[in-house]
């Protein structure tokens, strides 16, 4: 109760937020494994992951976290771990925006150190391809479906343009804009972000029709090809994804279910149980 208390009453002030709390637990999982890593400020002995390129200046929800661990420890003092604390906050998240709800076990243990390189050579990029990002998953014991199935995050949340705007205006010195992109699509993308250097940190919805709404209609996004990522348009461009993408546009209950499902197996991925790691006092520090 106390996690779900803490999300809610940073949701209710920012509804950005669950989106930023769920991508916290995947950049988290994604390099060493789910330990808090990520949480970890800079020190003399390690650069963290917080300014490493797919962070800097993007990922946020840090202070949430700070705020639910200080709640935590009032309760019961170096007991639940940050890595347990980003995994319910995640789950929190996708069930305050509409989405669906899954058991997290815990246990995790806390890491003792973070990496920068790391994190800007594993977590997947999206100027990637796919064949990148697939390698990716599997290198972290997942697989293709969970590529299709986690991509749905972008259900919910925004994307800098400078994630995006290579799409609009000079696709790959074409001159014009991303082919696979539908024109419809384009006005309201080239007003948010103008082709100039201080449109970069400017913010698109992911989902434009529903940006706050755990739902499928990113799905259906991208089969009316107008995903606004081009990492994410690139499922429907190939046959290994294409049809789980149309599964999922047409059956929000399957992707609620197989969602739940690949959000357990990320949450598992590289975990520190039993005597390795710690239960860190506070999440931005090692004991």
């Amino acid at each position: 109760m106390i996690v779900r208390n803490g999300v809610w009453d940073a949701f209710r002030k920012d509804n950005r937020i669950a989106a930023s709390l769920l991508r916290l637990h995947f950049h988290d999982c994604f390099i060493i494994g789910c330990d808090a890593s990520i949480l970890l400020d800079d020190t003399n002995d390690f650069k963290g992951e917080k300014n490493a390129l797919p962070n800097r200046n993007s990922a946020r929800g840090y202070e949430v976290i700070d705020s639910i661990k200080a709640d935590v420890e009032k309760a019961c003092p170096l007991t639940i771990s940050c890595a347990d604390i980003l995994a319910l906050a995640a789950r929190e998240a996708v069930a305050l925006s509409g989405g669906p709800y899954w058991q997290v076990q815990l246990g995790r243990r806390d890491g003792l150190t973070a990496s920068e390189s790391a994190a800007n050579a594993q977590l997947p990029s999206p100027f990637e391809p796919l064949d990148n990002i697939v390698a990716k998953f599997l290198a972290k014991g997942l697989d293709i479906k969970d590529v299709v199935v986690l991509s749905g995050a972008h259900t919910i949340g925004f994307a800098q343009c400078i994630a995006f705007k290579n799409r609009l205006f000079n696709y790959k010195g074409s001159g014009q804009p991303d082919p696979a992109l539908d024109s419809s699509a384009l006005p309201d993308l080239k007003t948010i972000c103008p082709n100039q250097d201080s449109s970069n940190s400017n913010l698109a919805p992911l989902d434009s029709p529903s940006a706050y709404r755990f739902d499928n209609v990113y799905y259906t996004n991208l089969v009316r090809r107008t995903g606004l990522l081009e990492s994410d348009q690139a499922l429907m461009g190939d046959p290994r994804t294409a049809a789980l993408v149309k599964a999922y546009s047409m059956n929000p209950y399957l992707f609620y279910n197989d969602f739940a499902t690949s959000m357990v197996k990320m949450s598992n991925i590289g975990i520190l149980t039993g005597k390795d790691g710690q239960i860190r006092k506070s999440c931005r520090f090692v004991n």
